[in-house]
């Protein structure tokens, strides 16, 4: 009497065991994404470029379209003699560049705000 009594769930609890294991084994077999893409830059790039290093100022064809402003930009540029290794900090160079920068008026990649401390994005 009892087994006719639960039989009827014998069904459902099938239903409930499959569902388990098919969502357990779709969360298994998921791997991180290690593509490169570029919706997984470091914070400090554009383009896959970084944002750092020596730059060389070009009328046309380079890697970068930045604009000058005077506020709120989206990095913040201090200009250095030497070692530029971090975050915003640019050596203005005419030869062998890590990227280069065309300065453009309207439509640029980057705005641009160049500050004497404190280099880096917003």
């Amino acid at each position: 009497m009892k087994i006719v009594k639960y039989s009827f769930l014998i069904p459902f609890l099938v239903i409930l065991l499959i569902d388990s294991y098919g969502n357990h084994s779709k969360q298994k077999n998921k791997l991180p994404d290690r593509s490169t893409n570029t919706s997984k830059e470091s914070p400090c790039s554009v383009k896959r470029i970084k944002l750092y290093g020596r730059v060389q100022v070009l009328d046309s064809f380079a890697d970068l379209t930045i604009k000058y402003v005077n506020s709120f930009g989206d990095i913040r540029v201090q200009l250095v003699e030497s070692f530029p290794d971090e975050c915003g900090e640019w050596k203005m160079v005419e030869s062998f560049p890590d990227f280069t920068v065309e300065v453009v008026e309207s439509f640029a990649d980057l705005d641009v705000e160049i500050v004497d401390s404190f280099p880096g994005m917003n």
